[in-house]
């Protein structure tokens, strides 16, 4: 009788086991919306493009904390930043909640293989390439750091322009380099992806990839130059006076584009581009690889930047600004029996509703005080009516900027509104040119805003003071 019932449970666990979905994370640094799928008229990214096509784009996804650490802590948490008390780049979620259960942690105590490629939680780039950066051990099984001549040689990137940023991540840190993709950190990291994937097709998996172009320094093989004439790329135009409504501390830096000549500007934006389809290529080495396994129709498959990216919009170069390029981020999703295949959602959803929507779709009973919500619902109807705000926050020396975000406005204030307030209606400018605030016509709207953004917590972290240890 014993044995009989022992060989029903391992039936049973088999067929439990069976039917687990995978989860394929894709995560790319610095990558803004600048994708072919995203309506970008100039950038080659056929391979995201693909994955939009059988997967939900969404148009309206903003991320917690347009910085690489606080906004990678924050989704992998499932927590916002006030709560995992993360804003910047040096400080370790654990600190203040150490026994959060994260992400990867929760599918790995559900039986899944869990491992991680490359950049998940933060990273330094380019210095920590290749190390474990700020990770999280409890997260994975098993880790790989590749590093690749991007890295090697690092000090072959030409400074072309001292006027600029004189470090690494100046917007002239640039080098179309002779290399095979497979010489690259990413090409490496989609080469390690691969063979995990082969060698774990047989059983639940949770694979993070994370991807480090299209972040500074600009770096990838000369062939995704090749991709964009010089004479095909241009700065955006603005106004002249762009910038004379915009809050002191809404800004990176008095100077316009750090001083940087026009030349050396479109320079930037052209090896940005670069590096978004070399990178491109590497997440369609990785798909290619889960047709081939024919592991695509039980996989959810996850493809997010970490924040938006400034290419000279109001004068801004990379993140930690409340304006749109900075906070609104790419994201698709595919899952096995999802009804909206290749639509696009136009409801707002965050970085923090990763969480909640990948337990959902795999079946996990999350942690009961994720922030965020799940939107599993969205991927068979994309149209249906949503949440009615998404949050992004950044600081400026001790002060805190909050934004929250509607379908139609983009509300700001800057040190609770002391440090200035914006107003911006993107049913007319979706450029955020003029700022709204002070204007008596739209004070029904200010404060509609400004009812909103109190709804965000912006206290201590919500989870028991007996199990936080001291900072």
């Amino acid at each position: 009788m014993k044995q009989i019932l022992l060989a029903a449970w391992l039936t049973a666990s088999t067929a439990f086991a069976a039917e687990k979905l995978n989860v394929l994370f894709i995560a790319v640094d610095d990558l803004n919306t600048g994708l072919g799928c995203y309506g970008h008229p100039l950038v080659k990214s056929p391979h995201i493009d693909k994955l939009a096509g059988r997967g939900v784009k969404f148009d309206r996804a903003y991320c917690q904390y347009a910085l690489c650490n606080p906004t990678r802590a924050s989704l992998m948490t499932g927590l916002r930043p006030n709560t995992t008390r993360v804003f910047d780049n040096s400080a370790h979620f654990r600190q203040a909640l150490p026994d959060v259960t994260t992400l990867p942690q929760l599918f790995r105590q559900h039986g899944y293989f869990a491992a991680r490629v490359g950049k998940i939680y933060h990273y330094g780039v380019p210095m920590q390439i290749g190390t474990d950066g700020l990770d999280d051990p409890p997260s994975w099984e098993k880790v790989v750091n590749p590093k690749g001549r991007d890295r090697t040689e690092e000090d072959t990137i030409p400074r072309r322009s001292e006027k600029a940023l004189a470090s690494i991540n100046s917007i002239t840190s640039v080098l179309a380099m002779d290399s095979r993709d497979e010489d690259q950190t990413d090409g490496l990291i989609a080469t390690e992806a691969i063979q995990l994937l082969e060698q774990n097709k047989d059983k639940p998996f949770f694979l993070a990839v994370g991807f480090f172009r299209p972040h500074l320094p600009w770096v990838a093989p000369k062939k995704y130059f090749d991709l964009y004439p010089m004479d095909k790329v241009s700065m955006p135009k603005e106004p002249a006076n762009d910038r004379d409504d915009i809050p002191r501390l809404a800004l990176t830096g008095n100077t316009p584009n750090y001083g940087a000549s026009d030349a050396d500007c479109r320079a930037g934006i052209r090896a940005y581009y670069a590096c978004t389809s070399f990178m491109d290529a590497q997440v369609g080495r990785v798909l290619d690889a889960l047709d081939r396994l024919k592991l695509t129709d039980k996989t959810v498959v996850v493809l997010w930047g970490d924040h938006g990216f400034h290419l000279g919009e109001h004068g801004l170069w990379k993140k930690t600004t409340l304006f749109e390029e900075s906070t609104r981020v790419p994201l698709i999703v595919s899952a096995p029996g999802m009804k909206a295949r290749g639509q696009a959602s136009p409801r707002l959803v965050e970085l923090v509703d990763i969480y909640p929507s990948l337990a959902d779709l795999c079946g996990l009973p999350g942690p009961k005080n994720l922030h965020g919500k799940s939107f599993k619902p969205l991927l068979n109807d994309p149209q249906q009516t949503w949440k009615p705000a998404a949050y992004t926050q950044v600081q400026r020396g001790g002060q805190t900027g909050y934004s929250v975000r509607t379908e139609r406005w983009r509300y700001n204030e800057w040190d609770s509104g002391k440090s200035g307030v914006e107003l911006y209606d993107h049913q007319t400018d979706p450029r955020e040119f003029t700022n709204l605030a002070t204007d008596p016509k739209h004070a029904a709207t200010v404060a509609e805003m400004k009812q909103l953004l109190s709804a965000l917590p912006k206290g201590a972290p919500t989870e028991p003071k007996a199990k936080r240890k001291k900072q």
